[in-house]
């Protein structure tokens, strides 16, 4: 019986980390696509243009570093993985909702040498991968924080504190004594 639950168990760890690897190819998917959308609107003299592909290509080596760093990987790069997404995260909703509520003004600080007319259809096709990259990053980061905590209980030798298997209950009756009476329950 005991057999069964676990094979359920890592069954399950196996399913969250497929979709886990789904999901951030999805993101590389849509923040390329979103690069590709943008580089259309021939935005190279611009300032603005450069740090909105900036974003994507943040994005895109986010979820390239995620994959290795979710499940094992030194701490420091896990956090350093978990700010910089929610950052990018951030951006990347704000742009969408300067994008689908000021177009014109927005696409008049890329300075595009595209027609308007075009100029706005591609940049709300670029709003809409943003958006659809704000949710993805957010379904990343959720998937990577179940990940590692997978990896910490079942004692990869994620974390500094090691596993919770590691641990015995002599070590904890031990640490108690020098505890004062009333914690030593």
């Amino acid at each position: 019986m005991g057999l069964s639950v676990e094979n359920s168990v890592t069954e399950s760890h196996s399913r969250t980390h497929k979709f886990f690897l789904f999901s951030n190819y999805l993101l590389l998917g849509a923040a390329s696509s979103c690069i590709f959308l943008t580089l259309s609107l021939r935005l190279f003299p611009s300032l603005f243009g450069f740090f909105f592909i900036l974003l994507h290509v943040i994005a895109i080596a986010g979820a390239v570093s995620g994959c290795s760093v979710a499940v094992s990987g030194s701490n420091k790069w896990y956090l350093a993985h978990m700010v910089t997404m929610v950052l990018t995260s951030i951006f990347e909703g704000s742009v969408s909702v300067l994008i689908w509520t000021r177009t014109s003004d927005f696409l008049g600080y890329l300075k595009s040498y595209v027609r308007e007319e075009d100029g706005v259809l591609i940049l709300k096709l670029a709003g809409g991968l943003c958006v659809v990259v704000f949710c993805l990053e957010w379904v990343v980061l959720g998937l990577a924080f179940v990940l590692r905590y997978y990896a910490f209980v079942e004692g990869h030798g994620v974390g500094n504190g090691g596993s919770l298997k590691q641990r015995n209950g002599k070590v904890a009756d031990e640490d108690l004594k020098n505890w004062p009476w009333p914690f030593q329950v």
